[in-house]
Formats: C-alpha cells, sequence, structure tokens
C-alpha cells in the first residue's frame, strides 16, 4: 500500500518539481530521492531523480549509489543502474520490444517479445537523447555519445556514438588529432 502512496506522489507531484537551478530544486531532489527509495528495487544513497523522469511501477529498477536520472528519462522494467552514473536528459532504457516477423497479422496484434533486463556499469556516462534497446549490458565506466542508438553490449571503458552506436575508443587511449583540445590563446601567438 505504502508504495502504491508513494507512486501517487512521484507522478502526481514530484515528478513535476524544479531541478537545479531553480529556486525549489533541493525540495525536489529531497522529495523524489525519498519517494524512488520506496518505488525502485534498490536505491542507493545520494541519488538524483531529475525533473520529469518515468520508470512505469519501478518495481524492477535498480539505481546505484551517486546515480542520477536525466531529464524526461524514460526506464521501462528490468533495469539495472550502477553506481556514480551521470545520465544527460531525455534517455530512453527500454528492455521490451513488440514481435513483428508474421507478416500475415498486423504488428500491434502480435504481442510482446520477452522482457531482456538492461544493465549499465559503474562510472557510466549516457549522453543526451540516448537510446539503449533491450538486453544491452554498458560496461564499467563506458561513455555512451549523445542521441547515440545502443542495440549491443558496450565494453568497459569504452567510447561509442552514432546509430548504432559504434566504438571511438577507449577511454584513457589517446585521442586522434581531431579530438585534441586546442588552447585558442597559444594558438593565436
Amino acid at each position: 500500500m505504502m508504495r502504491k502512496l508513494c507512486l501517487l506522489a512521484y507522478y502526481g507531484i514530484a515528478r513535476f518539481l524544479p531541478t537545479q537551478p531553480v529556486p525549489g530544486w533541493r525540495l525536489g531532489y529531497w522529495l523524489r530521492r525519498k519517494l524512488v527509495k520506496r518505488i525502485f528495487r534498490f536505491c542507493g544513497d545520494n541519488v538524483l531523480i531529475k525533473h520529469g523522469a518515468y520508470f512505469g511501477d519501478g518495481s524492477e529498477v535498480r539505481l546505484g549509489h551517486n546515480a542520477q536520472i536525466g531529464h524526461n528519462a524514460r526506464l521501462d522494467h528490468d533495469v539495472t543502474i550502477g553506481n556514480d552514473v551521470v545520465m544527460g536528459p531525455d534517455v530512453v532504457l527500454m528492455s521490451a520490444s513488440h514481435a513483428f516477423d508474421d507478416l500475415s497479422r498486423p504488428i500491434n496484434q502480435q504481442g510482446a517479445l520477452p522482457r531482456r533486463p538492461i544493465v549499465i556499469g559503474n562510472d557510466v556516462w549516457l549522453g543526451t537523447r540516448v537510446i539503449v534497446l533491450p538486453g544491452v549490458r554498458i560496461g564499467d565506466g563506458a561513455v555512451i555519445g549523445a542521441g547515440s542508438v545502443v542495440t549491443r553490449d558496450v565494453p568497459a571503458r569504452a567510447i561509442v556514438a552514432g546509430a548504432p552506436a559504434r566504438l571511438i575508443r577507449e577511454r584513457g587511449a589517446r585521442p586522434a588529432v581531431a579530438d585534441k583540445v586546442i588552447d585558442l590563446d597559444s594558438a593565436r601567438r
């Protein structure tokens, strides 16, 4: 019963409270954190749930310590998010999909495929508008570039981007010349 009341409070009020730097952001963060601790299967300490985040009934969501769910993020069932995960706005994590192989029936009559959990490791950065499809595992320390569509597993420390997401390089590896940061003051001399 308490879980249902927390869901009602989240979707009726807390989801719409502001996020930093809008006045009242501390209340928004505090209330969303308190509610999801009773909603999620597991919720770590020092988490941030930002304005507009949607996670259904949240019963199969696991959120690690010091992790965040970004503005307007949409999480499906069976999602595990590790510790220290940073998430940009409008991220979509979908663990369910529709069947579509039978050409004799409309897709909307073929039902859903079995859910395939999504697992996001520790110290991962999901950029703005990343989409992660069912069954994907993202390794520790990975970076997913903004707008990427992740259709398959991502190794630890990989930097991936694109639609579908492809390996750019590994974190800690020397960047290509085009990726180097240029000091404009020294470049003018």
